[in-house]
């Protein structure tokens, strides 16, 4: 996009339906691969209820990403397709249920 003239202060980017924190249950060799690339894993991991599992906050690493490359605006809509099986579909959920398969989701880049 910068190649095309887009200046990244001037980016609205928007974080639609994805999985939640609290249904985002990883293992220790995530946490290990973010402690590895110099990520602050204190800020998108939290302990789960099962020892040696984490819960991480992708919505968070997201956000701080784009802060990070200097988007202009960014807009977290907070929607969990793991605990919202009524609106989406969820490839862990489905997994979790042993349920033979899932729907799929689409995102959308918009170019103004």
């Amino acid at each position: 996009m910068e190649r095309l003239g887009a200046r990244r202060g001037d980016v609205v980017a928007a974080l639609g339906p994805c999985i939640g924190r609290a249904s985002y249950e990883v293992g220790p060799e995530l946490v290990a691969a973010f402690a590895a690339a110099g990520e602050d894993t204190a800020r998108c991991f939290t302990p789960s209820r099962n020892a040696g599992h984490s819960m991480f906050d992708l919505n968070a690493y997201i956000a701080e990403r784009a802060a990070r490359a200097g988007i202009g605006a960014f807009e977290d809509l907070a929607l969990d397709t793991y605990a919202d099986e009524r609106r989406f579909f969820s490839y862990r959920r489905t997994t979790h249920r042993q349920e033979p398969d899932y729907g799929r989701l689409m995102s959308v880049i918009v170019l103004n």
